[in-house]
């Protein structure tokens, strides 16, 4: 089973950045057994790309499901580890698809980048209670999603966030930056502001 894949996204920009980008994913919003995993969703649920497309294609869908059921047992961790040994990422997006459902799901992903210090995990998150006040490792960075139960507490000011645009004039004249083409501008080490827009799509 493949951990660490790549979307056409992170292809896309791994080549431009010549960097080696992966991301992991689990089941979009509910597992087969009808278990959430994006506990805190709300009106994303109606635009989710992770529901759509390639996502939700027959041989795509069980493949996250397989990662969601390995995510809930002891060798997750260990498992993860041989993927990012023999790939050798940069950097890790850890859920192109899914959420992190529980702290000690969240935990797992800690565990390893502390054990990975030299790789860079960033999520965009909709869980924002599992992070919000944390010690989080400083090799990992959060976007607290807008389409969330939680979007109306996020302070736009200080905590870095996502908003969706229809248009990227509109967004550029909010003051966001555009990470709609390249993946990494989301994140604090390519994007110097809390501001990362997305363009609806």
């Amino acid at each position: 089973m493949q951990l660490l894949t790549q979307n056409s996204k992170m292809k896309k920009t791994s080549k431009e950045m010549g960097v080696r980008l992966f991301n992991f994913g689990i089941t979009a919003y509910k597992s087969q057994s009808g278990k959430l995993t994006c506990p805190f969703a709300d009106k994303c649920i109606k635009y989710c790309y992770a529901q759509k497309g390639s996502y939700s294609w027959g041989n795509v869908k069980p493949a996250f499901e397989k990662r969601y059921e390995l995510t809930k047992t002891d060798m997750f961790v260990d498992e993860i580890s041989k993927e990012i040994v023999r790939k050798k990422p940069d950097f890790i997006r850890v859920h192109d698809s899914g959420d992190y459902y529980s702290n000690k799901y969240r935990d797992k992903w800690f565990t390893l980048m502390n054990r990975f210090k030299d790789v860079k995990f960033y999520s965009y998150t909709n869980s924002i209670p599992l992070f919000r006040g944390k010690d989080l490792p400083d090799n990992f960075c959060t976007i607290y999603s807008d389409g969330g139960k939680l979007a109306h507490t996020i302070d736009k000011t200080t905590e870095r966030h996502s908003m969706v645009f229809e248009g990227i004039d509109e967004m550029l004249q909010a003051g966001y930056v555009n990470a709609s083409q390249n993946d990494l501008m989301a994140t604090k080490w390519y994007n110097k502001t809390n501001k990362v827009g997305l363009k609806f799509h």
